[in-house]
C-alpha cells in the first residue's frame, strides 16, 4: 500500500459525523467533506510529508477537503528548500477555496519566521493578487509571522491599503489589525484612525479587539466610544 492509499484509508477510519455536520455548516465551498478533525489531519500531513511527500502531492485530490488540507499542510512539514517551498506554494495557493483551508495551512508555514525579507516579498505579490483567497493567504501569513518589531510598520501600511469587497479578505484584514493592536496598540490605533481605511474593516477590527481577552476592559470601552458610529 502506498502513502496515498494509506492516507485515504486512514481518512475513512477517522470520519466524525458530528464534526462533519458542525464544521460543514461553518465553511462554504468545501467540496467533498468527509468530516475529519484538524488535529488528525495535521498528524496525517506529517506522516505523508515524511514517508512520501512527492507521491502524495502528485495524487492528492483537491476536490476532497481533507486531501487538499493535508496537501497544503505538508508544505510546512516537508523537508524542502526555500525554492521548493515557494514552488509548492505557487501550486497550492490557487487551489485554496475556503477560509478554513487557508488559515489552517498558513499556520504550518513556520519557515516564514526565517529569511523574512524574502518571504515578505513573496507574500506582497499575493496581497496584490486578484483572487479572494490568495489575498487572504497573504494577510493570514502576515498576521501569523510578521507582527513583530521589524515588520509591524510594513504590515500596518499594507493592511491600511486594502480596498477589496470580498468578505473573507475584509475579515482577514480586521483579524490582522486586532492581532497588531494587542502587540502594538499605539501604532495600530493610528491606522484605525485613518479616514481612508475601509469602514467595514475598521468596524470589524474594533469588534475583534473588544472581544480579545488580552485587552483591558477600560481599553475596550475607550475604543467603543472612540470609534462608535
Amino acid at each position: 500500500m502506498n502513502i496515498t492509499e494509506e492516507i485515504r484509508e486512514e481518512l475513512q477510519k477517522s470520519i466524525d459525523e458530528e464534526y462533519r455536520k458542525f464544521h460543514g455548516s461553518l465553511v462554504p465551498d468545501m467540496g467533498e467533506f468527509l468530516g475529519v478533525r484538524v488535529p488528525k489531519l495535521r498528524q496525517m500531513a506529517k506522516q505523508a510529508a515524511k514517508e512520501g511527500y512527492w507521491e502524495f502531492t502528485t495524487n492528492a485530490n483537491p476536490l476532497i477537503y481533507e486531501e487538499l488540507m493535508i496537501r497544503g499542510m505538508m508544505i510546512g512539514y516537508g523537508k524542502l528548500s526555500m525554492e521548493e517551498q515557494q514552488e509548492e506554494l505557487k501550486k497550492f495557493i490557487p487551489l485554496i477555496n475556503n477560509w478554513a483551508i487557508c488559515d489552517c495551512c498558513c499556520a504550518t508555514y513556520k519557515f516564514m519566521k526565517k529569511d523574512q525579507r524574502e518571504w515578505f516579498s513573496f507574500l506582497e505579490a499575493y496581497l496584490a493578487g486578484t483572487g479572494e483567497y490568495e489575498v487572504r493567504f497573504a494577510i493570514v501569513c502576515m498576521l501569523d509571522f510578521f507582527v513583530n518589531e521589524t515588520y509591524i510598520d510594513e504590515v500596518l501600511e499594507r493592511l491600511a491599503g486594502i480596498s477589496r469587497q470580498e468578505y473573507y479578505v475584509k475579515m482577514a484584514a480586521a483579524w490582522a489589525l486586532s492581532v497588531c493592536y494587542v502587540k502594538f496598540p499605539k501604532k495600530t490605533e493610528c491606522i484605525l484612525e485613518r479616514e481612508a481605511l475601509d469602514e467595514e474593516i475598521r468596524r470589524k477590527a474594533v469588534q475583534k479587539i473588544r472581544e480579545s481577552l488580552r485587552v483591558t476592559k477600560e481599553e475596550k470601552e475607550r475604543l467603543k466610544q472612540k470609534f462608535a458610529k
